[in-house]
């Protein structure tokens, strides 16, 4: 009898039910473990102005994507990427200032809505032509302050109108107040701009006598005294019409640079679709996210496995021995 008792107890099968009842028995009496990780509130604010139409993006299947569709593309991926309890404030610019769309949600609860949000963002929501960057950066992070969330501004640099010879508004507030990233969009390369009609259909390129060239308010520049037909007086900024590429478009890099020194923000280039996540987390704000980890799932998982491997493996293993005895019969054709 004790024999036989001990024989059983050294059966390996028996262990094992021993051991998924234990893991069943612990499904009910293990609680939440209780834990904190960082997480990110940030205030996005998407350029929509013209030259974010721009395509010289690419897309995984080799066709090209404007800036506008890659900075969304972007926001949606690093939008699936945030730890739940994160939360996203969305907003768009043009002309001079920020329009906030939402204030900041949750992007795990309410990551539905969310990101259809991003999906449907366009440029023809813009209301005004005009892309004065540095004032819409500045009130982009007023907005963020007064959210009290980091700040997210993508855009390629553009000024539109061009700035005038004594360069753009100074910022007046504290550097580093808000802490962030400025997202430089586009590429390196000049590159047309497309043109649309009333209708928002696309009717071709921008050309140089489209867009205004030179900015003529202020002072004149140092050298236009050097410029055919200049007058003090009457021809300050020389007599013939300013020629330059101001309708063409890349991503000014060295001038959002400048901005980000500027305001305390952090500045990186977005080169696709992804890679947002980590220059976040490097400059945002760590937020910590009271949370808690349910070992349930993992314990009934375990528990089920187990359970299949007691009665799965020894039939499995007399299947195998079977097959392998038995010798090849070929048949006749």
């Amino acid at each position: 009898m004790r024999s036989a008792l001990v024989h059983n107890l050294c059966d390996r099968r028996l262990q094992a039910l021993a051991v998924v009842t234990g893991l069943v028995l612990a499904t009910f009496a293990v609680r939440t473990v209780p834990l904190t990780r960082d997480g990110i509130e940030m205030l996005a604010v998407v350029d929509i102005t013209g030259s974010m139409n721009v395509r010289d993006y690419q897309r995984a299947d080799g066709t090209a994507a404007s800036r506008l569709d890659t900075a969304k593309a972007a926001l949606r991926e690093l939008v699936s990427q945030l730890p739940c309890g994160s939360r996203l404030a969305l907003a768009i610019f043009t002309e001079r200032r920020p329009f906030l769309l939402f204030t900041p949600i949750e992007v795990c609860r309410d990551f539905s809505p969310l990101d259809g949000a991003l999906g449907s963002l366009d440029w023809r929501m813009a209301w005004e032509g005009d892309s004065r960057i540095s004032a819409g950066l500045f009130r982009s992070i007023e907005m963020a302050a007064s959210l009290g969330t980091d700040l997210v501004f993508i855009t390629d640099g553009q000024e539109a109108p061009p700035l005038p010879s004594i360069g753009g508004p100074s910022y007046e507030g504290k550097a580093g107040a808000v802490r962030g990233l400025i997202v430089g969009a586009g590429g390196t390369a000049l590159a047309q701009i497309p043109k649309f009609d009333d209708r928002g259909r696309e009717t071709g390129f921008y050309g140089e006598t489209d867009v205004q060239q030179e900015n003529r308010f202020g002072p004149p520049p140092t050298d236009a005294e050097n410029r055919p037909g200049y007058d003090a007086r009457n021809a300050p900024f020389g007599g013939t019409a300013a020629k330059g590429t101001e309708h063409l478009s890349s991503v000014r890099e060295p001038y959002l640079k400048t901005l980000a020194g500027e305001t305390g923000l952090a500045y990186a280039h977005l080169d696709g679709p992804g890679g947002l996540l980590r220059p976040l987390l490097d400059a945002g704000t760590p937020r910590p996210l009271p949370g808690s980890l349910d070992l349930r799932p993992l314990l009934g998982s375990a528990a089920l496995a187990l359970l299949l491997a007691v009665f799965a493996v020894r039939p499995l293993r007399a299947l195998v021995r079977r097959g392998g005895s038995r010798p090849l019969r070929w048949k006749k054709a």
